[in-house]
């Protein structure tokens, strides 16, 4: 069953807050076919820690302020690899090396890729060419 509408709701607010902390690369995957413990991952990276870590507080509030709080919280500390799960959606905020390196979409290949808001590509379009 794919992802349900409240899902693919989060998601797009993970999504926008990624985009206005200028993270590059944002792409979510209905991965609900395949896994039982969430509907959607969000992949978003960040160009070093300190980026990293303000994606992710971007992300938790706007999250916070659609009611759903993280359950669990990952890798803020090293800040190379954040994991936020909000039980259907979870987000995976990577710096660009070990984005690379771990390469989830070709992971996830399988799954749809879930369309985003043209702003929120526009935005992650913006910083990867300006990179």
């Amino acid at each position: 069953m794919p992802a349900d509408d409240r899902s693919r709701r989060l998601a797009v607010v993970a999504a926008r807050a990624a985009a206005e902390k200028k993270a590059k690369e944002i792409i979510a995957l209905d991965v609900s076919e395949r896994l039982v413990l969430t509907d959607v991952f969000v992949v978003v990276s960040g160009a070093n820690d300190r980026q990293v870590r303000a994606i992710v507080d971007a992300i938790d509030e706007a999250m916070h302020k659609e009611g759903a709080a993280a359950t669990r919280k990952e890798g803020v500390s090293e800040a190379r690899w954040v994991l936020l799960d909000y039980g259907d959606v979870v987000v995976h905020v990577q710096q660009e090396e070990d984005r690379e390196y771990y390469a989830l979409e070709r992971l996830w290949k399988d799954c749809p890729v879930l369309p985003l808001p043209a702003e929120v590509h526009a935005a992650s379009q913006d910083e990867t060419e300006s990179a």
